[in-house]
């Protein structure tokens, strides 16, 4: 979760998560001036051409926004003027320049003056007619223009003005820069640097199934009756039932990848470098060209271009041919002479240009693919030229060589962020370089495992080793020097870097000026696991002893504090809910600690204060911490806690520390308002309790901080999230926190106090009361002077509290264990039970109420957390498709994976098992396969290089092949020399020399994966063969392939595989492409455009369209700001805004968006993600919208081929996807198809929501309708009366349900009636019989869509300002109705149903 931020007062118990829009909620983001600060801006990392294609254009449609200022119920917004920081606006006017290219006719561009110069040159590099160029200058007038000058800063620089292109000569640099770019445009088409992972390249296949763009081009020329013939019959294997997995489907053959050969070879030649005469006349270095018609050729790169000499393969000779056919750009001297290049290039970059920029432009984290074709490995001079240069993290633009990764991650930390442009641009710099850290740390780790990097201590065994490469630090996950040997050896070294990453990914979203964590990236590579570091500066030169000025080296024995680190650490603390606490040290002598002791502080010779070692920053989790004579809460030990753990590093998740936390405050005003009762029943003398007034010395960002936070579904009196929007706010400079005395409350015009605010009492950034909304207040008693009472609590030193009320708090605090008496706060200490830590005994006391604490935090996940998750995936608000998607529901709920077997037990215990099927199995297959990681990691540990890919398939055979003895193949003897000497052998990591993996096998995999199952996750598999398994638990081993594919970076070629032959093995050693690292690493937040996106949602779900539309289009300009144009949040932001255009009926404006959305979410997440599949099926109800039918099928199809690959038949979505399927063959009058689907539907939905669910009468609903169009009118009268009972005995008689219902069965019976009679006349009389004609109806496509959008949930709205209240009104009483447990959710009905959730790690 974004941690929440915590100067927020409790006292105001009612205050709202904030609307950005209304309050001036974050400094300088007035929302006049966010609506017109669209910096448009690309990213400035090379693509910057597609970005400003991106986000150009939206950028200029709602500075209106805020000017308008009715907000549905006509409030003034009243934050608006109370801001005192300055506005910066930022004018961002584009206008059109001409450009005059050599040979080429002069061509408009629209710039903006925020561009650089830079910029305009990317843009004609990617042009079609001006692609080639890449060493020119722009000029204006005569005067070159500087590169990295703004636009507007250039004099004379105005609308229509003329820039010329003007050749410049060539430098080697320039040459080597042409010829890279003359290469990355002939490779432009090709996949492979996607499928080998380089270069943030990934893979995208929805234009397979569009035929390219989804724009006008695509859209049908007939409309209305006439459909063309379009082939509905899907695949076999999509049909409904079949039990085939295939495969190859999942990459279907792209006709544009064959790629057209422009040139056979393009290398460097021999002859370079050139020799010093030849330097002289000008020569930069020599190509070696092969054409496609078989012609050799040696060209010179010269400072005038390039030219044809006279050298061969064997001899040199450069001086010029003749022609010489000298030309400034490769490619218009290979146009001259060969035909075929000229054809096939023209060709190409048409290709090209057509392809929609997000198939082009790189991810920011590389995305690795699981399968792969076959694919030639051709000649290629740039790539065999970068694989062996030094080129290694220093890209082509920085002068100077290697990065300094540290300097330029703390500096960017740094940037000044006191308004919205200055934090955009301090989050863009730090996300930046943040990828292209994780980039190279990925690139190193990858170096230090296969051997090619010397280490720094090479004298030590392998284990021990330490590296230094491109600045970076890299160690590996063993215990040496027995560093963990207390607390799990190796198991310990290995969880320690995951723990410590943790606490780097908390301290970097806290954010505190002048605390410094190192930039850390977590790398799993053949086996091994590497922690990658940068480098504190001056740490290498000095001892590790003298560095430490705070926290421990020595797990507590000796430990040292520092003023100013306490005083930085302070900052984090309420934040991260870390207990300020004091510990012994050797000497007896008490320090004061802000922190876990590892936790170690050293001052870097830049000055800079760094925190490091943050693997405990969050408590230990008891339910994996035996500790003698501790007993651990009833609730825990039922489900047989304290379990032993392979290590004693076990923590509890941030996710839950926050959800305890929140729940202990619903406990705490519950306590209060009960006592409060009581003492008014004694007393029924009203005191006068003074409200307060926010003050403007309260930091005003903590308003926009505290967006809707999920609370945990199963405390009992679930906070609502329903915004009471007062109608007029009393005073123009309250902020939205002192919101909370409602006009309405008896007494609004109490005086205030306008004391400084005491932010003790802030629970934890949470200030929502567990009620609002005035209808509640008159049903529970007691809750408004519950409300008071938080008010009252606010006196500086409690001086305004009576004793009585100041009893009540005392009460209440110790009752849920808060660390202060007089408001509500509870922290952590993490050093509780670590070994070797003492206490001091005057804190005895205090270390016994956080022991308390934890037991009651660990009881809290068993008793609290695993229940919520299990209600949330039986009311399908969670929905795990796959093991990542299952791994995020645990983890945002604060559940450890350790917990899988706990939870699947509780699963099985759960009266609703039947429908949790899905659930168990995914979590079932998530189980063994990670259990099958953790030994997969060891075996590949003992295996050498050259023996990789055998190992790998003999793994997979044994792991997934029904083959009983499957046999590894040992590589061949004359390449392994007898003649080394071992001891040399073993000093590479990956380097093991023993073929002890070779005798594996399957029963013995099996036996080792069930005895992991018992050790780590306490769960009994009772099977000794894979096929056992996928027997009882209803796997599929495609299924299987995927996860333990994903989970350990194997590639393996895409092909039909036969698991189930008992006569052979499935893999051989040629089906193991690749083996990728899989990269864990921090994700920095774009903070700002995420609060837009989530008020955006919050004010969708209020039912303001328009204003959310608006707050979402700002958010994602912002986010492009950040991000660049890929990246998983503006995927989310995009599918909503589709959802919102579609719903707002700007079909063609949906369907773009949502085509956006598609490729973003292939290229980022993966092309079979669950994500990806949903973003498919968004996409084919707005081309059925569009009237593209056989896209809009094609696209269903394509979902359910990916999720039955991913999860199988059985699963709730499905029935969702199956019933789009059926709803649209029905729409094409494919009936008996379309039956096959929607029966299957309701089967599905039958079981999964139980046969008296709403879901399941709606599937009846559409079964009969398509039954009516066949004419069988019994089948469909059957179908409808079960359809009705539900309606009749869930909504009542009278509700509209129940009697659309009964008019449809009333019509079903009329046209049965008819049909008898028709029957009978011809029974009676025979061929003559007059016959009256029957109406059978294709259904319309209005009524198919309409049924479309019933089943994804989305309702349309006429949307004028009276049913908007309405609807408003609506809503919220139905969060309340709901929040009390009065009514059951419905789908069907549930206004707006926008599921989107922007994915969090």
């Amino acid at each position: 979760m974004v941690s929440k931020t915590d100067d927020i007062p409790a006292s105001v118990p009612n205050c709202n998560p904030v609307d950005l829009a209304d309050e001036a909620g974050d400094g300088a983001q007035d929302s006049k001036e966010t609506s017109k600060t669209s910096l448009k801006d690309s990213c400035g990392c090379g693509h910057s051409a597609d970005t400003a294609m991106v986000n150009g254009d939206g950028a200029h449609g709602h500075t209106e926004e805020a000017e308008s200022k009715q907000d549905g119920n006509g409030e003034a917004d009243g934050g608006e003027e109370s801001n005192e920081q300055e506005v910066i606006v930022i004018q961002d006017t584009g206008f059109t320049v001409k450009i005059q290219a050599p040979g080429t006719e002069p061509f408009d561009l629209q710039v903006s003056p925020q561009e650089m110069v830079q910029e305009i040159h990317q843009v004609l590099m990617d042009r079609e007619d001006t692609c080639h160029r890449t060493c020119f200058s722009l000029q204006l007038d005569g005067n070159v223009l500087d590169n990295f000058a703004e636009l507007k800063s250039i004099e004379g620089l105005q609308e229509g003005s003329l820039l010329k292109v003007v050749e410049e000569p060539y430098t080697v640099r320039e040459a080597r820069i042409h010829v890279r770019h003359i290469r990355d445009l002939l490779k432009s088409l090709d996949p492979s640097d996607a499928y080998n992972g380089v270069d943030c390249n990934s893979l995208s296949f929805l234009s397979i199934f569009t035929d390219g763009d989804l724009g006008d081009s695509g859209k049908r020329k007939k409309k209305g009756n006439e459909l063309e013939q379009i082939d509905c019959t899907p695949p076999e294997h999509i049909l409904p039932g079949s039990k085939d997995r295939p495969l190859v489907p999942l990459q279907p053959q792209n006709k544009d990848w064959k790629p057209m050969q422009c040139l056979k070879v393009l290398t460097m030649s021999g002859w370079n470098p050139p020799p010093g005469n030849r330097k002289m006349h000008g020569d930069l270095m020599y190509l070696y060209i092969v054409t496609v018609e078989e012609r050799h050729v040696s060209v010179t790169a010269s400072t005038r271009g390039f030219y044809l000499n006279q050298s061969t393969t064997y001899t040199f000779n450069p001086k010029p041919a003749n022609p010489s056919f000298l030309s400034h750009s490769l490619v218009e001297l290979l146009s001259q002479i060969s035909p075929a290049f000229k054809k096939n290039f023209t060709a190409l970059q048409k290709k090209r240009v057509q392809r929609h920029p997000f198939e082009r432009i790189a991810t920011p984290f590389q995305v690795y693919s699981w399968t792969a074709p076959q694919v030639d490995h051709a000649m290629d001079c740039v790539r065999a030229e970068d694989a062996y240069t030094s080129r290694l993290g220093y890209e082509e633009h920085i002068p100077g060589q290697t990065r300094d990764w540290n300097e330029e991650l703390q500096t960017t930390r740094e940037l000044p962020r006191k308004n919205l442009p200055e934090r955009l641009l301090r989050e863009r710099a730090i996300f930046k370089v943040h990828s292209d850290f994780a980039a190279a740390a990925t690139r190193g780790a990858m170096a230090v495992i296969d051997g090619n990097v010397m280490a720094i201590n090479p004298g030590e065994e392998t284990r021990m080793q330490m590296f230094i490469w491109n600045n970076i630090f890299f160690s590996l996950g063993f215990d040496v020097r027995d560093h963990y040997r207390e607390l799990g050896g190796d198991a310990a070294a290995h969880a320690a870097p995951t723990n410590d990453l943790n606490g780097v990914r908390a301290y970097g979203a806290v954010d505190v000026e002048g605390l410094y964590t190192l930039g850390t990236v977590v790398v799993d590579y053949r086996g091994y696991r590497v922690t990658a570091q940068s480098i504190i500066p001056g740490i290498l030169e000095r001892e590790q002893e003298q560095s430490v000025i705070y926290g421990s080296i020595d797990f507590g024995k000796t430990v040292v504090s520092h003023s100013k680190y306490l005083e930085l650490l302070e900052k984090t603390s309420r934040p991260l809910k870390v207990q300020r606490h004091s510990v012994l040290n050797e000497k007896n002598d008490k320090v004061e600690l802000c922190s876990s002791v590892e936790c170690k502080g050293i001052i870097g010779n830049d000055g800079r204060h760094y925190i490091l070692d943050l693997l405990r920053t969050f408590p230990p989790d008891l339910n994996f911490l035996p500790v003698d004579g501790e007993e651990l809460p009833p609730e825990s030990q039922r489900q047989g806690f304290p379990r032993q753990h392979r290590h004693r590093l076990a923590c509890l998740r941030q996710e839950l520390i926050e959800a305890f936390v929140e729940h202990r405050y619903l406990l705490f005003m519950k306590m209060a308002a009960l006592q409060l009762m009581q003492q008014k029943a004694n007393k029924d003398t009203k005191t006068d309790t003074p409200a307060i007034t926010e003050t403007s010395d309260t930091p005003s960002e903590s308003n926009a901080d505290t967006t809707q936070t999920q609370t945990a579904a199963s405390d009992p009196p679930s906070v609502t999230e329903v915004s009471t929007d007062s109608t007029n706010q009393t005073d123009n400079n309250t902020s939205a926190a002192s919101e909370a005395v409602k006009e309405g409350e008896e007494n609004s015009s109490k005086p205030a106090t306008n004391g400084p605010l005491d932010l003790t009492t802030t629970q934890n950034g949470e200030c929502k009361s567990p009620l609002e909304g005035k209808e509640l207040e008159e049903s529970i008693p007691g809750l408004a002077q519950a409300k008071e009472l938080a008010e009252t609590l606010v006196g500086e030193d409690g001086s305004c509290i009576d004793p009585k009320s100041r009893e009540v708090v005392l009460n209440a605090c110790k009752a849920v264990g808060s660390i202060s008496n007089t408001s509500f706060d509870i922290r952590f200490n993490p050093d509780i039970f670590s070994p070797g830590v003492r206490f001091p005994d005057d804190s005895a006391d205090d270390v016994q109420k956080q022991k308390q604490l934890l037991k009651d935090a660990a009881a809290f996940l068993v008793s609290c957390q695993v229940p919520s998750l299990v209600k949330d995936c039986l009311d399908h608000s969670a929905l795990p498709m796959d093991g990542a998607t299952l791994t995020e529901a645990l983890r945002q709920r604060g559940i450890n994976i350790r917990y899988l077997g706990s939870v699947l037990e509780f699963v099985d215990k759960t009266p609703a098992k039947a429908q949790l099927e899905h659930f168990y199995r995914i979590g079932i297959s998530e189980l063994i396969t990670r259990c099958a990681k953790h030994i997969f990691k060891t075996y590949l540990q003992g295996v050498e290089l050259s023996a990789l890919s055998a190992a790998v398939s003999h793994f997979l055979n044994c792991f997934l092949s029904s083959f009983p003895d499957a046999v590894a193949h040992l590589p061949p003897d004359e390449l392994v020399s007898r003649r080394k000497s071992r001891k040399r052998r073993n000093r590479v990591p990956g380097g093991g020399d023993n073929t002890a993996w070779a005798s594996l096998t399957p029963n013995e995999l099996w036996k080792n994966i069930a005895s992991e199952a018992q050790s780590y996750y306490h769960f009994t598999v009772q099977c000794d063969s894979v096929d056992q398994v996928v027997e009882k638990y209803g796997l599929q081993k495609i299924t299987l392939l995927r996860e333990i594919s994903v989970k350990t970076g194997i590639q393996i070629l895409i092909k039909e595989y036969n698991f189930d032959s008992r006569h052979k093995p499935a893999f051989t050693e040629e089906d193991i492409l690749n083996i990728f690292p899989v990269v864990k690493h921090v994700n920095p937040k774009a903070s700002d455009a995420f609060h837009f996106f989530q008020s955006g949602q919050a004010k969708v779900q209020q039912g303001f369209l328009k204003e959310g539309c608006e707050l979402i289009n700002e958010a994602l300009n912002l986010f492009n700001n950040v991000y660049g144009a890929m990246h998983v949040e503006i995927c989310a932001c995009l599918r909503l805004l589709a959802r919102l255009n579609y719903i707002m009926g700007d079909h063609p404006e949906a369907l773009s968006n949502q085509q956006k959305a598609v490729l973003m979410s292939e290229r980022v997440l993966g092309i079979e993600h669950p994500n990806t599949i949903q973003e498919y099926m968004h996409l084919a109800l707005y081309c059925f919208a569009n009237g593209q039918l056989s896209t809009a099928l094609k696209l269903l199809y394509r979902a359910r081929y990916l999720m039955l690959m991913v999860t199988g038949e059985d699963h709730p979505e499905m029935a969702l996807l199956d019933s789009n399927i059926g709803l649209v063959l029905h729409g094409v009058m494919e009936y008996d198809l379309s039956l096959r689907f929607l029966e299957n539907a309701l089967t599905i939905n039958t079981k999964y929501h139980g046969p008296r669910s709403l879901k399941v009468a709606l599937s009846h609903h559409l079964v009969a309708r398509v039954y009516e169009s066949k004419a069988e009118f019994r089948s469909a009268l059957q179908h409808e009366k079960e359809g009705y009972t539900i309606y009749k005995n869930q909504m009542g008689e009278a509700h509209e349900k129940t009697k659309e219902s009964s008019e449809y069965l009333k019509y079903l019976t009329q046209q049965a009636v008819a049909l008898q009679r028709t029957m009978n006349e011809i029974y009676k009389n025979g061929s003559n019989a007059s016959i009256m004609p029957l109406k059978f109806t294709a259904p319309s496509m209005a009524s198919v869509l309409e049924q479309l959008n019933i089943i994804n949930g989305i309702i349309f709205i006429p949307l004028s300002q009276k049913d908007l209240e309405n609807l408003k009104a609506e809503v919220q009483r139905r969060q309340q109705l709901q929040e009390l447990g009065k009514i059951e959710e419905t789908t069907e009905d549930s206004p707006l149903e926008l599921e989107d959730k922007i994915p969090i790690d």
